[in-house]
């Protein structure tokens, strides 16, 4: 990154009565307006868009947290978005991520560290990050182990920690 601040000002929570109804869900559903939301509150409707699907994302699917946060971790790097790493370390080692797995998400190629199904999520979360689609052979394995409901999560979490390091990155959201 060329800069070292965020490029866009931070909202301090409480300081826009518009905002009370949003920031009152942030803090129902997380305890606190961490930095993230302190930028996405720039806009009130982006930030309770996207308080609703992370939510959903994190906490109301079926995908097991070990690998949901292995998906995230995959995801912050390769995107470079160290705060999202930093972020989701200390929800992967109470998910129950060994310090092993968790330093082997950083290496360019997937060790042997990685149980089976686990391989065959970060090559799913690596195909979607790096190329986009998805190669047949890849869903055709990754639907013996999932049913629909299963497959739609596996991808939406992919998907969504995508946008969420990649506005990381573009608003240069580092610390």
């Amino acid at each position: 990154m060329t800069t070292s601040h965020i490029r866009v000002p931070l909202v301090e929570p409480g300081t826009r009565p518009e905002l009370a109804g949003v920031e009152g869900r942030i803090m129902a559903e997380r305890g606190r307006v961490s930095l993230l939301y302190q930028v996405l509150l720039n806009s009130g409707p982006i930030a309770s868009g996207w308080e609703r699907m992370l939510t959903a994302v994190r906490n109301q699917t079926g995908v097991p947290a070990d690998l949901r946060e292995l998906i995230i971790l995959r995801v912050a790097v390769l995107n470079g978005a160290g705060f999202e790493f930093d972020a989701h370390v200390p929800h992967a080692r109470k998910a129950g991520v060994s310090t092993e797995k968790i330093e082997a998400v950083r290496s360019a190629s997937l060790p042997d560290v990685f149980a089976p199904l686990e391989r065959l999520v970060l090559e799913l979360t690596d195909a979607m990050t790096r190329e986009i689609v998805v190669p047949d052979a890849l869903m055709e394995r990754l639907q013996r182990h999932f049913d629909a409901k299963g497959l739609v999560e596996v991808v939406a979490t992919a998907a969504a920690y995508n946008m969420v390091s990649r506005l990381l990155v573009a608003l240069n959201v580092s610390h």
